[in-house]
């Protein structure tokens, strides 16, 4: 599928990503304002894994490899065509992740436990399945965790307990970016 999406910036800027069926992606503009956001809020030069839950393209987990040398990149989704999109990205950039074909939720256990930074970009259709995932995550997440969860910004954040400390909250066009750190 022909797209407009493209890695923004690090050793694969410029390179075009192709788009599973009926994708929403996030815009290149917003990544390039969450990526803005991330500044400073994890060392990047430490090694670093980074999770990207509901992954569809891979955009958000590929743009983390282009920029940092030290990420780590697990990608999940459970659906085929997205799985298959990510993979031709990967070999496109000739970059090497984890990408799992599974439920984000399911994979909580394995992944929640290890991630540094977690990208949650559930279906917009669906708000309720983010706040299950990270619901779950709260229960294995590691002090220190970078959770950005992008949702549709007609959602009201719910509480999210003392687990979790709000460190950004902006909207950009449809999408809310709310930037958490586990406590």
């Amino acid at each position: 599928m022909d797209s407009k999406l493209q890695i923004i910036s690090g050793k694969y800027r410029g390179k075009k990503l192709n788009l599973p069926p009926k994708a929403r992606p996030t815009q290149n503009l917003a990544r390039g304002a969450l990526f803005n956001m991330l500044n400073g809020l994890v060392d990047l030069r430490q090694y670093v894994t980074v999770w990207d839950a509901f992954a569809g393209s891979g955009a958000f987990g590929i743009e983390c490899l282009s920029r940092y040398e030290n990420a780590n990149v697990i990608f999940t989704d459970n659906a085929t065509t997205s799985i298959e999109t990510i993979t031709k990205n990967l070999k496109s950039i000739g970059a090497i992740a984890t990408v799992e074909k599974t439920d984000a939720i399911s994979a909580v256990s394995r992944f929640g436990v290890v991630a540094d930074l977690i990208f949650v970009d559930a279906p917009y259709s669906d708000f309720d399945l983010g706040v299950k995932f990270i619901e779950k995550l709260t229960q294995v997440a590691k002090s220190g965790a970078i959770l950005i969860w992008e949702f549709e910004k007609i959602q009201n954040l719910p509480a999210l307990g003392e687990n979790w400390e709000i460190l950004k909250d902006k909207i950009y066009g449809r999408a809310r970016f709310v930037i958490l750190r586990r406590i």
